[in-house]
């Protein structure tokens, strides 16, 4: 019962990296500058994509598998993969509403 809370700390240790780069407090990456590059940004969200993709796909497969009578996939473990990847998903749901809020004000500035 370990691994969740695990997963929770790399998880938060994780953005509170990201949080210090972004602020301009952490290390950036070799070969790239403090500031932000799109390319970074770009990365970064496509990283994003890929894990809540990943969690989602974990749980499906652990659902199917429990459903299947598989021996070792507990009920709890399902439950929790399944509360992870909709976390994920709601999260990833929320930064593309604020991206398409931020879209729309910048293109209706006037110029």
């Amino acid at each position: 019962m370990t691994l969740p809370v695990n997963a929770l700390s790399s998880a938060l240790q994780q953005m509170q990296s990201l949080a210090a780069q972004a602020a301009g407090g952490g290390s950036p990456v070799a070969g790239q500058s403090g500031a932000a590059t799109p390319s970074g940004f770009a990365s970064a969200l496509k990283a994003s994509l890929d894990k809540i993709s990943g969690d989602q796909t974990k749980a499906i497969g652990e659902s199917q598998a429990f459903e299947l009578g598989a021996s070792n996939v507990s009920l709890n473990d399902v439950m929790v993969d399944m509360q992870k990847a909709n976390v994920g998903f709601q999260f990833g749901l929320q930064v593309r509403n604020k991206l398409v809020s931020a879209y729309n004000d910048i293109m209706q500035m006037q110029v």
